[in-house]
């Protein structure tokens, strides 16, 4: 089976955060082509905002990284429609992203809104760790 993620914002963050733990690790996967990534511009301007808001990161070292994300990343584009499925609209960009791009997997540390729903539309909602240890299965 072909694994296609969406990974949400914090995971992207973390990510960048380390180079020893799992989401730089499946980070790799994707721009190794070894997983597919999927992400969209609402998630990609959230990353970008919270790197420079929450992380005080330069508004160019931010949008680097951004494009890191896009070059290993297909973009697809959201009807941003989806409402009251969960609890934090700002949540619904990683559904529907996750739709529009066929994704086998939402991928996120997020326990308060999304990793409750365990699947939307057929799609997985798991860990980084989950994530890994199937990818690792699969390869």
């Amino acid at each position: 089976m072909s694994l296609v993620a969406v990974f949400d914002t914090n995971i992207l963050i973390s990510s960048g955060s380390s180079t020893a733990g799992a989401p730089f690790r499946y980070l790799s996967l994707a721009r190794e082509g070894k997983v597919e990534s999927v992400t969209c511009s609402e998630i990609l301007d959230e990353f970008r905002e919270k790197l420079v808001d929450k992380f005080s990161l330069a508004p160019k070292t931010a949008d680097e990284a951004v494009e890191e994300v896009k070059k290993f990343s297909r973009l697809v584009a959201i009807p941003g429609t989806l409402e009251n499925v969960l609890s934090d609209p700002d949540d619904h960009k990683v559904l529907e992203c996750a739709v529009v791009g066929n994704a086998t997997h939402v991928v996120t540390g997020d326990k308060k809104h999304l990793l409750p729903l365990k699947e939307y539309q057929g799609i997985s909602i798991i860990t980084a760790a989950d994530f890994l240890q199937l990818a690792g299965k699969s390869e």
